[in-house]
């Protein structure tokens, strides 16, 4: 037990400590924080963020590792905002399971994320973008006899770091701290396969909430 309390202890003050350098869960879709299962998993996801989100669609693929309480994931993804050209992003977690096992429906997971993408600006320089969420995500798997059931909610804190070179404007570097809140719902089935939904919105924010609506597909090859 005390070897378990040493490791959230450690995890939570290594991602509170990035929070200066770091930037994007994979832009234009939710942050996931469902917990991650034992075994391998892949991923599809295609996300509509609302206006204050910039619109336009994104796509992302991600990968999942889980061994015993920890889980890593790693996204890709593209996202073309309206009138915009199309942004690459890429993505990883770390997660720390503290509640949750094979006969226990209830799971609760530590998360912090990080992330990188990169964009031109009109005056003609990059924008450079990195993102922290750092936050709890608690999940209830709900079996039935065709496929489970699993909705799940995760507030966050969300740190971001833009900072734009180059071109005909000065350099400049600006930091932000808002609350974000995730959820969704997936379902599972026997197969492996899993079908899921997922919203994602900022609070707080002078950019206007901005929010995004995801759907997907994933499997999975162990429990």
């Amino acid at each position: 037990m005390m070897s378990r309390v040493r490791l959230l202890a450690l995890f939570a003050a290594g991602a509170a400590g990035s929070a200066g350098s770091l930037r994007a869960q994979a832009a234009g879709l939710p942050v996931r924080n469902a917990g991650i299962g034992t075994g391998i998993g892949i991923a599809a996801d295609v996300g509509f963020p609302n206006a204050a989100g910039g619109k336009g669609t994104a796509i992302g693929a991600t990968g999942v590792i889980g061994l015993g309480p920890l889980g890593v994931s790693a996204t890709v993804a593209h996202w073309t905002p309206k009138g915009q050209e199309g942004i690459n992003s890429v993505a990883a977690t770390l997660n720390l399971k503290i509640i949750g096992g094979p006969l226990i429906p209830l799971s609760l997971t530590l998360q912090g994320g990080a992330g990188y993408h990169k964009e031109s600006t009109i005056e003609g320089g990059k924008l450079t973008s990195l993102h922290l969420p750092a936050g709890l995500g608690l999940a209830l798997t709900i079996p039935n006899p065709a496929f489970s059931i699993k909705p799940w909610v995760a507030p966050r804190v969300d740190v971001s770091v833009q900072h734009e070179s180059g071109g005909t404007a000065a350099s400049d570097t600006q930091h932000e701290e808002h609350f974000g809140i995730s959820g969704g719902v997936d379902l599972g089935f026997l197969n492996g396969l899993t079908i899921r939904a997922m919203y994602d919105r900022l609070l707080w924010s002078d950019a206007g909430n901005p929010s995004v609506l995801s759907l997907g597909l994933g499997f999975r090859v162990g429990k």
